[in-house]
């Protein structure tokens, strides 16, 4: 082989392998966030913990909605709850629109520090939603701030914690195929 061809096949591998790291760069960014808590990334847990403080923390609960018709709100604006202990609430979503919609709720919390602390058990934000035409869902979150928050020097201090949800159109959603189904399944 000679010296160009081998410059050029260099060069077709770097292209293709600069290419793969471009679409891999998101969804390894969000793995990252998600095992870390980095960026006020919550994160998904498999249990409670088995110790809860006496110290609390004021969760703060914020909703938004991007580009769709409905409304989005949590039943309470704020709840306080001992570290560690097991905290429950409630979001209510109403499809104020004709068609069904499909949404995903992205999360965060503030201060982003505390994202390595507090994470959920159950969570709406896991799963994309379809909310029939017109109707209002409810849906839970059940959730801990861990115990670490109390003794690591990077939690110590945060006395409040503000849960942000956001919902977005599902990407691909398309809203014929839910009445499709729906009176497929009503037959």
């Amino acid at each position: 082989m000679n010296r160009k061809n081998l410059i050029a096949l260099i060069c077709g591998g770097v292209v293709m392998l600069m290419t793969g790291a471009a679409f891999a760069a998101v969804p390894l960014y969000q793995l990252f966030c998600q095992v870390t808590g980095f960026d006020g990334t919550v994160r998904k847990a498999d249990k409670a913990p088995d110790v809860v403080l006496d110290e609390t923390v004021l969760i703060r609960f914020d909703t938004n909605v991007r580009n769709l018709p409905m409304e989005f709100k949590a039943e309470q604006l704020q709840q306080r709850v001992r570290i560690g202990e097991t905290g429950m609430a409630y979001f209510e979503v109403t499809n104020t629109s004709d068609q069904p919609i499909g949404a995903t709720a992205a999360y965060n919390v503030v201060p982003e520090r505390a994202g390595a602390y507090f994470q959920k058990l159950q969570c709406f934000c896991f799963d994309g939603q379809v909310i029939p035409a017109g109707e209002t869902m409810r849906f839970p979150v059940q959730y801990f701030v861990a115990p670490e928050l109390a003794t690591d020097p990077e939690g110590r201090g945060v006395t409040q914690i503000t849960l942000s949800y956001t919902f977005y159109p599902t990407k691909d959603f398309d809203p014929a195929s839910v009445t499709a189904n729906s009176g497929a399944s009503g037959s």
